[in-house]
């Protein structure tokens, strides 16, 4: 009966992740930023950004999930844990922001959610070290995503941009925190493959 009551537990996650609906623990760091007007051109490209973003935060939910339920340390479950809880704080202000925005989620929610999902329970089954390896080398790559958001978002959105620098924050600590668990360094052709995964869903989230 606890396996059932949990798969349905984390199928009603899966749901909720999906559909872009959820509530931050923390208060949105947006909430007290000038509410700038924006052209077209600036609309478009900020609605397009933080689209990405939310589909990285469906992405995070579904590997932390994945990693944290089959690695091996009560430790690295609970790195996992608190790492899941701020990557729905970050899912609800994207969504926030993009509802604000008039945009949308993204309409392939379902297949970034089960294809990381697939890659975070892959990664934990690798043993913790290299669970924890994966995190770091995706943390560090979302972490010079982001900051490149905070060059390319429009200057006068202040709202996104304050969103997206305390998610580059949060994502710097998340892969401290997995290197300080004994993270093992990951090898260059499976970072490669990272990059090229992560260049296919930013490039069709854009728009999609």
């Amino acid at each position: 009966m606890d396996f059932i009551d949990r798969c349905i537990t984390d199928f009603d996650k899966a749901l909720r992740v999906i559909a872009g609906i959820g509530a931050s623990s923390r208060p949105n760091p947006a909430q007290h930023a000038a509410d700038a007007a924006l052209d077209e051109r600036a609309h478009r490209r900020s609605a397009g950004l933080m689209r990405v973003n939310h589909v990285g935060e469906v992405c995070a939910q579904a590997l932390y999930d994945a990693q944290g339920r089959f690695s091996q340390r009560e430790e690295t479950r609970k790195q996992f844990a608190q790492a899941g809880r701020d990557e729905a704080d970050h899912l609800a202000w994207t969504a926030q922001r993009l509802q604000e925005l008039g945009s949308h989620i993204s309409l392939l929610n379902p297949l970034w959610y089960g294809g990381a999902y697939l890659f975070g329970t892959l990664a934990a089954r690798m043993g913790d070290a290299r669970n924890l390896g994966f995190v770091a080398e995706t943390e560090r790559q979302v972490e010079a995503h982001l900051a490149q958001h905070l060059k390319t978002l429009p200057p006068q959105d202040a709202k996104s941009r304050a969103i997206v620098e305390q998610m580059r924050i949060d994502e710097i600590e998340h892969g401290n925190a997995a290197k300080a668990l004994g993270a093992a360094e990951m090898p260059a052709p499976l970072r490669g493959a990272m990059r090229a995964a992560s260049k296919v869903m930013t490039s069709v989230a854009y728009y999609i």
